[in-house]
């Protein structure tokens, strides 16, 4: 019988904020491995959430910060297929369905409707890569408290590594994305039908 592995990654603020207090990583709660077959590629930590709520939950309080967090994991088990879950930090969880092959977290609104035009599509890999990152320049043009970095993740079904990038304000890739995506905005706009009479009720 072939060995089971998962492959996670994790990026999560709260967890960052309990490791750069040096009473927390003292803590033996603390552990910076995954659970026992998993291997982390960027790292995982195991925090039960009633030591991480009393690990930060004062130092949080003095700020008025809220020691919650939502995030994503994603991982595949070897002999299963992939999988993505949103989790909530009530401890329950959603997943990426056929209908709905993507999870959001964070300001989602303005980018939510460039990847359903992906989704109804059926692109492949390749282009939803470019389709999810104009999502997020969308976002970031309509909202201050998004932009770069953006920080990549492709996984392949079936590989067990994951190809990981981030793609910083002065990329020339970033500049390039948001030109052409500005200019067929503007064709677009350009193809828009004219409002002519009769075509509105007054």
């Amino acid at each position: 019988m072939s060995a089971r592995r998962l492959h996670c990654w994790i990026l999560v603020p709260v967890l960052t904020l309990a490791i750069a207090s040096p009473a927390a990583a003292a803590s033996p709660q603390l552990d910076p491995t995954c659970p026992p077959g998993v291997t982390a590629p960027t790292g995982v930590i195991r925090l039960a959430p009633t030591d991480l709520r009393e690990a930060v939950s004062a130092s949080l309080a003095e700020v008025g910060a809220d020691g919650t967090a939502t995030f994503i994991l994603g991982g595949e088990i070897e002999g299963d297929a992939p999988d993505i879950l949103m989790v909530y930090p009530e401890g329950n969880y959603i997943r990426a369905s056929d209908d709905r092959p993507f999870l959001q977290i964070g300001e989602s609104k303005y980018g939510k409707f460039t990847l359903e035009l992906a989704v109804a599509s059926q692109v492949g890999l390749t282009a939803a890569t470019k389709i999810a990152l104009t999502s997020m320049v969308s976002t970031s043009g309509a909202n201050l408290s998004v932009g770069p970095p953006y920080d990549l993740v492709i996984y392949r079904n079936g590989s067990f590594e994951p190809f990981e990038a981030r793609i910083n304000a002065d990329s020339p890739f970033l500049s390039r994305l948001e030109a052409v995506w500005a200019k067929h905005l503007h064709e677009a706009i350009a193809d828009l039908p004219t409002i002519e009479e009769g075509d509105l009720e007054t």
